[in-house]
């Protein structure tokens, strides 16, 4: 792809990979998009080779499998750190996921799964022990998800 540039057949790929990617066939994209088949399993190849796929997940409702807490930690680590720490983070049991965050005090979001508080305190402990500040947590009721409207051409009046 030239410098991350995507077209309308691109976008529509991205669009319907992500409401649903394992119920999606590249002939139902194609038939959306106008084009064949194998046109879009050669974007898709495409766009996986070049990083815009990163992979393709589960969404998991964590309180349906055991995992009624779901908590935010919003914490502050050493600025030329934060992205090495990032791995290790992601390698403390019970996380889930870790955002970089580049405005405020707080440069890091942590998100965190567990059945009770005592799934989650070990956590804050092994950030801290990493030199990560804990500044705040949140604790979150649900959390859902949808496409990015901008890669639906239906949305946004395009045929």
């Amino acid at each position: 792809m030239d410098n991350g540039a995507i077209d309308d057949v691109d976008r529509a790929i991205l669009y319907a990979l992500q409401g649903d990617a394992r119920n999606t066939s590249s002939g139902d994209i194609a038939e959306r998009t106008g084009t064949s088949d194998s046109t879009v399993r050669k974007r898709i190849q495409r766009l996986e080779s070049d990083g815009v796929i990163k992979g393709y997940s589960a969404s998991v409702d964590y309180q349906r499998s055991g995992y009624p807490l779901r908590m935010l930690l919003y914490c502050t680590a050493s600025i030329p750190e934060r992205g090495d720490l990032i791995p290790d983070i992601l390698d403390i049991d019970g996380v889930v996921s870790v955002q970089e965050l580049v405005t405020g005090e707080q440069n890091l979001l942590v998100t965190v799964v567990g059945e009770s508080d005592d799934d989650i305190t070990p956590v804050a402990q092994s950030l801290l022990d990493m030199g990560v500040t804990v500044a705040d947590e949140v604790l979150v009721r649900t959390h859902e998800t949808t496409p990015f409207g901008e890669f639906d051409s239906e949305r946004n009046g395009e045929e």
